[in-house]
């Protein structure tokens, strides 16, 4: 019998419209069963929801619809990380107001992603621009204050003279903002401070005790943090030293290569640099010079290394006739180390570089293997035997470490050791002043008398002035004419307002636990926070690996040395999804053009590429990450109209494994909008049958296959999808349908009893498996075989542990010792069956040529090896 086709036009709104209406995903705060929380990392509302929103957001999706199926209290939110400067940008390319813009993107946004059938719990929803969450945010910011969590102090940061604010080390590109492209200069401001570094051993020793992250994301909070062991050496200026600057003192993880030293290396803002540059204009343009260059790690690395001699010198520390030149380096930062180093060329490559073009002497004084290294072209920076290094030669590295240390830490100058043992770490504490006005107000208020002054709880919530200007560049609280002028809460005098606004890294920073009570008066409803935190499933891109991930570990601590919760880590499950990729197209002018003005034919070599408007040939280049420049952009919408938010979610799960980038192709859509369709056809045509016969697994005949099938998908499928292995649950689902085809497509002519009921097990086995990854379909297959409640309220099948025992099993089969087949034979086959099976196949039929074996051994259980 013809069935018509699925449209999912028209089931999809409905079955949305039904799941609201009943308020399914409304998480009840007291619901019984065991919690489980699962979140995706919230969208910025920068207009629309691109193709990777569908991935991340599906992925938690089945885990949610999937957790509440097998009885759990679900708790699965949705909100918008909605303050920084991209919305600041549009008001003033748009003249409007930055919150028009962002609420105006959060309405568009969610009603696509509520096109996608997602279980949120909406009740839930929160922008980070909403008074009711930056007034908690500043609740949690005067605690911590008060805890001694935050502080004010002068800073080097990077500055951006066009967008006039602070940049992260991660926001200077190529020594220019990553957004203004200008070039970015250093600044030294007062800047507020969270002191995360007072965490640094935490954070650190933590990362073992999450073992459901993945490994390579630990690795990066680990080198992030950078803890490490090393000597604190106070180096002795010459005589020819300004007064007051008798040393310079350097930390170093390489004692064991201070014979290898050739300079020494001071920061442009190093004390000492700063003195000499008072008489020095050569050197206070140098100095200049470096203050534009960005202050990231990866920016000195990259960089062209510049030094200026100061003409001083600096006595080595073991060997006291021994002078070192001093330069001014660019390379060299203050806030790592003490802003000096000692250079030794032939064991790192930054001083390497410098000493190549500087002229200095390049000596390898460690040599691995024995052998001294090829420093010919670059640094040889591993451990080894020392050599050229006096007293120290024929020591491992590590032996010559700890002789160096307890020689110097023996040794006095002025009174003090000349090397002391100390333990350092590179994370720096969090700077959180941003010089902009879509941000949350920092609650203090600076007095000319009484100094900076914390506002009290009932001074707040400081609010955005709505009538601000974006005709200047800069921060227009600086500016505004009333807002800024407030009275001193603490003598009654005039003040001001702190006219920074928080990095928005603080507001992602706890969202998680604002979730768990979204509407309560304080930060968090702490007995709230306990029972659903930490977040059991958290997922999101590779790119917050480090900064996001970090700061929010850092807030759970400080939320718990506040009283807002009781815990240390903020999520107990991370995983990181691949990207979306796709195809670049380039027309004959060289411009990218989008795949929607693209039309491929053909496959393999004859593969490719034409204009759809004229037919003209497009270049088809690499599969890169989607982006608006290069025009490899799919719209999500666009997809979603066309074969449905079951086929997206279907095709973007089934392709790859979730943490591998996923190829979005056309042909790939299609061929899961086929599977929907085969799956509504198969289903459709037989519900006559299958809603009159009772569902029941078969254990003898034909349909105990049907059963068995069925009954191991279940089991199967539970067990990919608590492992996130989407792509392995999806074929099994192609697996067990291709089984179940000729079934259904005979169950109308057939009046097996048994094969029926066995059949209408497996149906519904099988909507259900589907309806985490495909809701809207399952919910109308559910209700076509005859089922009252919605498949969203239903339990996740149950499987018979009789039916998936295997009564086969599957053997390597070798000819000649190598091998070239498997074989399925029954559990319980004797010798000759596995003999006979083995010799029926292909492969080894092919290898005898009509031939007979000379010999064939059998090892039960185990082997089949055939002598030709």
């Amino acid at each position: 019998m013809a069935t018509e086709r699925y449209n999912s036009r028209t089931v999809e709104p409905k079955w949305q419209a039904a799941w609201e209406d009943k308020k399914l995903f409304e998480t009840d705060k007291d619901d019984p069963r065991e919690p489980y929380y699962v979140l995706e990392m919230f969208p910025y509302p920068s207009g629309r929801i691109h193709i990777g929103h569908v991935r991340n957001y599906t992925m938690g999706d089945v885990v949610a619809r999937y957790k509440r199926a097998k009885e759990f209290a679900v708790l699965h939110p949705m909100g918008w990380d909605a303050f920084g400067m991209p919305a600041e940008n549009a008001a003033m390319a748009n003249e409007t107001h930055p919150g028009a813009w962002t609420y105006a993107n959060i309405d568009t946004m969610r009603g696509q992603l509520k096109s996608m059938g997602l279980s949120l719990d909406w009740s839930r929803e929160f922008a980070t621009c909403d008074v009711d969450y930056y007034h908690r945010q500043q609740m949690l910011f005067l605690d911590m204050l008060e805890a001694g969590l935050v502080t004010r102090k002068k800073s080097r940061v990077n500055w951006d003279p066009v967008d006039m604010t602070v940049l992260a080390n991660e926001q200077v590109i190529d020594g220019r903002g990553w957004r203004s492209g200008a070039e970015v200069e250093q600044r030294e401001l007062v800047q507020w401070f969270f002191k995360i570094s007072d965490f640094s051993d935490d954070l650190l020793a933590s990362l073992d005790e999450l073992p459901n992250w993945p490994d390579k994301v630990r690795t990066m909070q680990r080198n992030w943090i950078g803890k490490s062991e090393g000597l604190q050496i106070r180096w002795a200026l010459t005589e020819s030293a300004p007064d007051g600057f008798d040393e310079i003192e350097v930390y170093t993880t390489r004692p064991d290569t201070l014979y290898g030293a050739s300079f020494m290396a001071i920061a442009p803002d190093h004390s000492l640099s700063a003195k000499l540059a008072e008489d020095n204009a050569d050197l206070a343009a140098f100095n200049a010079e470096c203050k534009r260059m960005g202050t990231s790690v990866a920016a000195l690395e990259t960089a062209e290394k510049k030094g200026f001699d100061t003409g001083l010198f600096v006595r080595h520390p073991l060997d006291p006739d021994w002078k070192v030149p001093v330069y001014v380096a660019n390379f060299v930062l203050t806030d790592y180390g003490t802003g000096a180093l000692f250079g030794c060329p032939a064991h790192d490559q930054r001083d390497f570089e410098f000493a190549t073009k500087y002229d200095l002497p390049i000596v390898p004084v460690v040599a691995p293997g024995g052998e001294a290294p090829d420093i010919s072209k670059s640094a040889y920076d591993g451990d080894g035997v020392m050599i050229n290094s006096r007293d120290l030669n024929g020591m491992t590295s590590d032996a010559a470490f700890e002789a160096v240390a307890d020689r110097l830490g023996g040794e006095m100058l002025d009174g003090r050791p000349v090397a002391e043992r100390q333990i350092k770490y590179k994370l720096r504490d969090w700077g959180v002043s941003r010089q902009r006005y879509w941000g949350c107000p920092i609650p203090v208020v600076h007095c000319d008398s009484c100094g900076t002054v914390p506002l009290t709880k009932a001074d707040l919530p400081v609010k955005l002035p709505e009538d601000v200007s974006f005709d200047k560049p800069g921060n227009p609280l600086d500016r505004h004419p009333t807002w800024r002028d407030v009275t001193c809460p603490k003598c009654g005098g005039p003040a001001q307002r702190e006219t920074d606004t928080m990095d928005t890294f603080v507001d992602s920073s706890w969202y998680f636990a604002r979730f768990t009570a979204p509407h309560a008066d304080t930060p968090t409803e702490p007995d709230l926070a306990n029972r659903w935190l930490p977040v059991d499933q958290y997922i999101g891109g590779i790119e917050h690996a480090i900064l996001h991930l970090l700061y929010s570990r850092f807030f759970t601590r400080a939320m718990k040395a506040t009283g807002h919760l009781d815990l240390t880590e903020p999520f107990r499950g991370l995983f990181t999804q691949g990207m979306v990729v796709h195809e670049t197209y380039k027309a004959a002018d060289g411009q990218y053009v989008t795949p929607a003005e693209v039309r491929v034919e053909g496959e393999g070599e004859q593969r490719r590429a034409v204009l759809v408007a004229s037919g003209e040939p497009v270049e088809i280049g690499g599969i890169e990450k989607m982006s608006k420049s290069k025009k490899n952009v799919v719209d999500p919408e666009e997809i979603l109209a066309s074969y449905g938010a079951d086929t997206a979610r279907f095709f973007m799960l089934s392709d790859s494994p979730p943490e591998r980038d996923v190829i979005w192709t056309e042909g790939g859509v299609e061929g899961a909008h086929r599977f929907v369709q085969r799956v509504w056809r198969l289903l459709s045509e037989a519900a006559p049958v299958l809603r009159g016969a009772e569902p029941k697994p078969a254990t003898e005949g034909e349909a105990a296959a049907i059963s068995k099938i069925a009954h191991r998908t279940v089991k199967a499928v539970g067990q990919d999808i608590e492992k996130l292995a989407f792509n392995k649950a999806v074929a099994r689902f192609y697996e067990l349908v291709n089984a179940l085809a000729a079934p259904l497509q005979n169950a109308a002519t057939s009046n097996d009893a048994a094969m029926h009921g066995a059949l209408a097990d497996a149906a519904d086995k099988l909507v259900a498996m589907l309806a985490p990854m495909m809701p809207h379909l399952a919910e109308e297959c559910w209700q076509m075989l005859g089922h009252d409640e919605m498949i969203a309220e239903t339990a996740w099948p149950s499987y018979d542990e009789a039916l998936i025992e295997d009564d086969t099993i599957t053997l390597p089969v070798q000819v000649n010792g190598k091998k070239r087949a498997d074989v399925t034979v029954g559990k319980n086959a004797d010798r000759e069956e596995v003999e006979a099976a083995a010799l029926a196949l292909d492969a080894v039929a092919k290898m005898l040529d009509g031939g007979a074996p000379k010999k064939v051994i059998v090892v039960p259980g185990r082997i089949v090896n055939v002598v030709v």
